[in-house]
């Protein structure tokens, strides 16, 4: 038996020991050994049953990922609250390609999806709508409420629902995000902690018109990585109550934070939900600052690389 650090629960420690399988068993020494490598204190049960999952490609290369799932579904595992999906990689109906190009994506690149979707309705997947990146959408269904805990996974996905939700969720991995959904427990470190939600950064948005939020996005995301930023000077532009539009502008502002970057979580002065509870008491005693100014958006923008050979076009 693998000799962890965290504290188990008698009952987390009887999966461990194979009393309810031996694949159940690996899904939990997985889980358990994850959270040593962040020094977890302890497994918490999650509150928001229904899960997200990154990995929704079927590419004919991901062979382990194939066996993993069909190791789950013969030991009879799936996630109880079911779980939406990242997007399919191709969409012919409205993405136009050639005979070729469909035939080519169809049998070699992504040869797998087809049964790759059976495993996921096996495991628990929604229905045949349940892909999407934005899970926590209306239309989608999937919304945690403030301080549920989550097994998600998808960088933007995580980051709007510890945000502007309030809910906790560490940025997982693919694999790691179905393990935590079925076995109903995620490692507690990072931002499922309140010292690990608390910002590193105080962003001062000092602008003379509204800020694109893609460019907002990844300037600050630049400049953090994965730290908490918290903003200030912002709902000046967008407002302090998270109406559609308001949602609408995090939502583009926080995957640019989470692709630039690495921000798992942000805080908007009188906007987002610890930062109207808590205000500026989320900063940390030796926070660090930085300022934004449309010349410091129009700088980033500038530095974006040009990929076209006609650099003009």
């Amino acid at each position: 038996m693998y000799e962890h650090k965290l504290k188990l629960t008698d009952e987390q420690r009887a999966i461990l020991n194979g009393e309810k399988g031996e694949t159940l068993a690996k899904v939990m020494e997985t889980i358990v050994r994850y959270g040593d490598l962040f020094d977890a204190s302890e497994l918490v049960p999650i509150s928001h049953s229904c899960g997200h999952l990154v990995t929704s490609f079927g590419l004919s290369l991901l062979k382990p990922v194939y066996r993993t799932m069909q190791e789950l579904i013969d030991a009879g595992l799936k996630v109880e609250g079911g779980f939406t999906m990242d997007p399919r990689p191709t969409d012919f109906e409205n993405v136009k390609c050639s005979f070729l190009e469909k035939f080519l994506f169809k049998t070699f690149l992504y040869g797998k999806q087809k049964d790759y979707e059976e495993q996921l309705k096996k495991l628990g997947l929604k229905d045949d709508d349940a892909f999407s990146c934005a899970a926590y959408f209306d239309e989608m269904g999937n919304i945690p409420q403030k301080g549920d805990i989550l097994s998600w996974a998808e960088s933007s996905a995580v980051n709007y629902a510890n945000s502007v939700l309030g809910a906790r969720c560490n940025r997982n991995s693919g694999m790691i995000d179905i393990f935590g959904s079925i076995l109903g427990y995620v490692p507690k470190f990072g931002l499922l902690t309140d010292e690990g939600r608390k910002a590193k950064w105080k962003i001062i948005v000092n602008c003379q018109k509204k800020p694109i939020p893609q460019i907002l996005g990844s300037a600050i995301g630049i400049k953090v990585m994965e730290d908490v930023p918290y903003i200030v000077g912002l709902d000046k532009w967008i407002g302090t109550e998270l109406n559609d539009d308001t949602k609408s502008y995090l939502k583009d502002f926080g995957a640019a934070t989470a692709s630039n970057g690495a921000v798992g979580l942000y805080h908007v002065e009188n906007l987002t939900p610890e930062a109207k509870e808590f205000g500026q008491s989320l900063l940390l005693d030796n926070y660090k600052e930085y300022v934004i100014d449309d010349e410091e958006l129009e700088r980033v923008y500038r530095s974006y690389p040009v990929m076209w050979k006609e650099k003009d076009k």
